[in-house]
């Protein structure tokens, strides 16, 4: 019962019930990424009428975060490209980077030195600081 009530009310844990029927009714996989995100569109890559192009969309796995999206399906699902990159045979660049999610808010996150929260000891104040204490 616990999951049923998850899938018609969180939409940011995975599909919602709606998006789940939806997808099944009207939605052609075109494929997935290295992330596990699946990709849709119209059957037939119909034109939507309501929207005068068609309809693309991404279904996340696990927590719904937008950075999750790689930067070729993000051309793809913004209507930048009308190939995915699944039809595509892309080759990247030696000094390209492979794509990571935003990570700020996780444990993961960049803590620069000297941080209050990164690992390890604050390095002392240089000479130049004094604190202020209290009747000075």
């Amino acid at each position: 019962m616990k999951l049923f009530l998850l899938r018609i009310f969180t939409w940011w844990n995975g599909t919602t019930f709606g998006t789940q029927l939806w997808t099944r009714r009207f939605g052609e996989f075109v494929g997935s990424d290295e992330m596990g995100n699946r990709y849709f569109r119209n059957r037939g890559g119909k034109i939507d009428p309501t929207l005068g192009f068609e309809r693309r969309w991404v279904v996340y796995s696990g927590y719904a975060e937008a950075t999750k999206i790689p930067p070729g399906w993000h051309g793809w699902i913004h209507h930048t490209v009308d190939v995915p990159p699944t039809e595509e045979t892309y080759q990247p660049r030696e000094w390209q980077k492979p794509h990571q999610p935003n990570l700020t808010g996780t444990p993961e996150a960049y803590r620069p030195p000297g941080s209050t929260l990164a690992s390890g000891h604050r390095p002392k104040a240089t000479g130049d600081y004094q604190a202020w204490t209290p009747g000075q």
